[in-house]
């Protein structure tokens, strides 16, 4: 919970200062010596792109729906690729409950897993160090199961899919800090 929340302050501060880079302040280029040829944008609506007067730009408005909608369909492809690149996944202290953060990047693992049906994953469940060896050994077994469950519902093979859990006993982070109990509280994807 604590990294995602790291990723959201960096992704919000990204996008502040992106922002900021792209205001304006009223000045011209002219005024910089850049000259009157250069146009980000057309008066058409349509953005051209290392464009000139010639045609030898890429151009948005030149694109047929079809070909619109191949580039949505690329991208959403795309999306998906690089969510499935996350493969670990953080719970709340003594819960097996999937936070909602989790979901979309499941989903995702699950539409793969169903377009690929050779394909097998190992899903291991850990805890923190608080509570008893035995109860935290259940709890990443419970926590495993969840993910399990929430892969099969959204298209995935059980038949894919392996459960194990090491507890407490397979920490990502030593300490006994929120922060360190955080990441050790996981359900880890391992494609094999």
């Amino acid at each position: 919970m604590m990294l995602s929340m790291q990723h959201k302050a960096f992704a919000l501060a990204l996008s502040l200062s992106v922002l900021a880079g792209c205001s304006s302040t009223g000045d011209t280029m002219e005024d910089e010596g850049y000259g009157s040829d250069v146009s980000a944008v057309d008066q058409e609506g349509g953005s051209t792109v290392y464009g000139g007067d010639d045609g030898s730009g890429v151009s948005s408005t030149g694109l047929t729906d079809s070909e619109r909608l191949e580039a949505r369909e690329q991208a959403q492809k795309a999306e998906a690729a690089a969510m499935r690149k996350i493969t670990t996944f953080y719970f709340d202290f003594d819960t097996a409950e999937i936070n909602s953060e989790s979901r979309d990047v499941l989903i995702a693992h699950a539409a793969f897993l169903a377009s690929s049906p050779r394909t097998n994953v190992r899903l291991v469940g850990h805890a923190d160090e608080r509570g008893t060896k035995e109860y935290n050994l259940a709890l990443g077994e419970r926590r495993a199961n969840a993910v399990q469950r929430f892969l099969v519902v959204n298209g995935a093979s059980r038949d894919q899919l392996e459960t194990v859990s090491y507890g407490e006993e397979s920490p990502a982070v030593s300490g006994s800090t929120e922060s360190a109990w955080a990441q050790n509280r996981r359900v880890e994807m391992i494609f094999q």
